[in-house]
């Protein structure tokens, strides 16, 4: 992995909703050479690691986001400082589903070709909503709605 980018941020509240994000605050055109989202691996505070995306929020400002899960396991929020480090990720993004999950899909040809055209985020929603059921016949409702969620088109939870 190369040098990571390195800054300190205060996280933001977006609007009055309960959603979090840092100001990037070097241009993304001279680091990256993109203009757009730029994938990247992100470590806060040297003990939170995740993947995730600056976003182009216009005005030459791109903009990284923090979920609600991941200022929890810091225990931060808004107003509160973030030490970040960060490197493009250029891995292709996978989501690993599960063998019932799967065969569900494969029996389901419409709803598994519209599962496999949707972006990386959406299928780790859908499958992060199945697995975190604690129940077995939670777990299996869940498959069904997906499918169903599916064949109507539906990209996000």
């Amino acid at each position: 992995m190369s040098q990571p980018i390195t800054f300190s941020a205060e996280i933001q509240q977006h609007q009055d909703i309960n959603a979090a994000f840092v100001n990037f605050p070097f241009d993304t055109v001279e680091l990256f050479g993109k203009k757009g989202q730029v994938k990247v691996k992100v470590l806060l505070d040297d003990k939170v690691e995740y993947r995730s995306s600056l976003a182009n929020m216009g005005g030459g400002c791109h903009r990284l986001g923090l979920t609600q899960a991941i200022r929890k396991d810091l225990g931060k929020t808004f107003g509160d400082i973030v030490e970040v480090k960060l490197w493009e990720d250029k891995e292709e993004r996978i989501v690993i589903v599960p063998d019932d999950v799967q065969e569900l899909l494969n029996q389901n040809e419409k709803a598994k070709e519209f599962y496999d055209k949707m972006s990386y985020t959406h299928k780790k929603e859908y499958i992060r909503w199945i697995e975190e059921a604690k129940k077995e016949e939670t777990r299996e409702r869940r498959k069904i709605k997906m499918i169903e969620m599916l064949f109507a088109g539906k990209k996000g939870i």
